[in-house]
């Protein structure tokens, strides 16, 4: 074996004793890794100590969360996102509280505890008629976990939901790279803003996750490094990593989506650095590959988030071209899962599955 591979080989090795990160060491495993086109006997190493290091905090359980799309309106226009404000072809919806209730009970049933609220940034839900859906929420599962992504808002607006019994929030930081983020969206945002929002989630006392897409337009190696770095040093309690898909009707309508295998490697790394953290296998994974919720399983995610949203609205939350939509929300849906899970060692549990991460 070539001693550049056996050096990887150690690198690996270390991390699963020493989870700490090493920007020149990751870059060179990096870059032994394509130089196999990332699905190469190192690849499959990796993956290997990515499920040995979940396994060792986690067991071999996965953690289902239901998937509550609310709004597809958004204020932004974020160059790669299909329901960004101009994209006039977009039909637009909003879930009434009673559908997202009936989407709850739904998802309870299927012994799901945990819901995700979803949405676009959408001025129409005011701080007083997100505290209320979340209170609503609450009153009826109090044993389950209410998680938020719906973008940034102030401190005030995250302490209220927070008060009300908000438990998680989903804030990508999309990159650390503040030259990349600004190729990414409109000069009105500001990545500065949106990692001082994740630190402030962090302060209030929230289960935050931050994360990136893999192959997103103008992305280079040292921006996947610093992404790296920045979620080492943050710690966040979950990360959704997944490839970038074009959406049509977008300016990166024409752009190259994201690397599958890329994106598998990037997620066992992470497994690495950060053992304890919720790493969901995402639906753009499962869009680009065949079998890409199991794939993602094996590179070390420990969570699936079936879409519980009412079936006529799924097709209209199109962040990207041809997502995946599945039947979930049924009863049929969820023990499909389940036992697709189970015939590859895993064991989905009925629990809120709150993080280790300290």
């Amino acid at each position: 074996m070539a001693l550049t591979k056996l050096n990887s080989l150690n690198i690996i090795d270390d991390l699963i004793i020493n989870p700490q990160f090493n920007k020149s060491k990751i870059k060179k495993l990096l870059d032994e890794l394509s130089q196999e086109a990332y699905a190469g006997p190192l690849s499959k190493y990796l993956f290997a100590a990515a499920r040995f290091v979940r396994e060792k905090s986690y067991g071999h359980n996965v953690f289902l969360r239901g998937l509550i799309e609310f709004t597809n309106y958004c204020k932004n226009e974020c160059y790669y996102c299909g329901i960004r404000c101009s994209n006039h072809k977009a039909t637009r919806y909003r879930l009434s509280l009673e559908e997202i209730l009936l989407s709850c009970e739904i998802g309870y049933k299927n012994n799901l505890r945990t819901f995700v609220l979803q949405g676009g940034e959408d001025m129409y839900f005011t701080d007083d008629k997100m505290t209320h859906i979340i209170k609503e929420i609450k009153n009826k599962y109090p044993d389950c976990a209410i998680t938020l992504s719906i973008g940034e808002k102030t401190r005030a607006s995250y302490q209220k939901y927070f008060d009300a019994g908000a438990d998680r929030y989903l804030l990508r930081h999309e990159t650390a790279n503040i030259s990349h983020y600004q190729k990414l969206h409109p000069a009105k945002m500001d990545l500065n803003n949106r990692l001082n929002c994740l630190k402030i989630l962090k302060d209030i006392g929230y289960q935050v996750g931050a994360g990136m897409m893999i192959g997103s337009p103008y992305q280079t190696l040292a921006d996947l490094l610093n992404d790296l770095e920045f979620l080492s040093d943050f710690q966040p309690h979950m990360i959704g990593t997944g490839p970038f898909i074009p959406h049509e009707q977008t300016p990166f309508k024409d752009k190259t989506a994201g690397n599958v295998d890329l994106t598998l490697v990037i997620l066992a790394i992470i497994r690495l650095l950060l053992p304890k953290v919720l790493l969901p296998a995402t639906t753009a994974l499962a869009t680009l590959a065949p079998n890409g919720t199991i794939k993602g399983l094996e590179a070390g995610a420990n969570v699936i988030m079936p879409n519980i949203s009412p079936l006529n609205i799924r097709s209209l939350y199109t962040l990207y071209n041809n997502k995946k939509i599945t039947g979930g929300e049924s009863l049929e849906g969820i023990i499909k899962l389940t036992n697709a899970l189970q015939e590859h060692g895993y064991h989905v549990t009925s629990t809120r599955g709150d993080s280790l991460m300290s």
